[in-house]
């Protein structure tokens, strides 16, 4: 009788584990970054790459010793991980001027603050950068 009752409670146990690791995952919010980043992106890819120009162009304005520059870099690397990843595999627009010279500035820009985490933007770079993203700019709304 108390091997019975062992091995119920033993039963017992694994079900309500097995629920309550149901439940867990059910309820759990797996892709919230996921969803915030892409809400960023409105598929219009015009709007977008404008936007995102001018966005990252602020944030390579900011004097070096500004003490908003760590979010702002946070938000730069993901405005430019929903970008890429948005448009990157969409023919209509991959192959156009204005993506690929977008893309070059913003792996640029990617690449320095995640190698470099703790030294700012060299000039050179931030003026390259001005410039590519600023010829973005005028060259999507002509393409598209």
């Amino acid at each position: 009788m108390a091997w019975d009752f062992h091995q119920f409670f033993k039963k017992l146990i694994k079900a309500s584990l097995s629920i309550c690791l149901g439940i867990l995952l059910i309820f759990h919010p797996f892709g919230q970054e996921l969803l915030a980043a892409k809400a960023s992106m409105s598929g219009d890819f015009v709007k977008d790459t404008v936007s995102v120009a001018q966005s990252l162009k602020a944030t390579i304005a900011l004097a070096d010793d500004d003490e908003n520059m760590s979010d702002s870099k946070e938000e730069a690397l993901g405005l430019i991980t929903a970008y890429i990843s948005r448009y990157r595999n969409r023919p209509q627009v991959n192959g156009s001027t204005s993506f690929t010279t977008m893309q070059t500035a913003l792996n640029a820009m990617a690449g320095h603050y995640k190698t470099f985490a703790n030294r700012p933007l060299p000039e050179k770079l931030k003026d390259r950068l001005n410039k590519e993203l600023t010829r973005a700019e005028k060259v999507v709304a002509k393409e598209i």
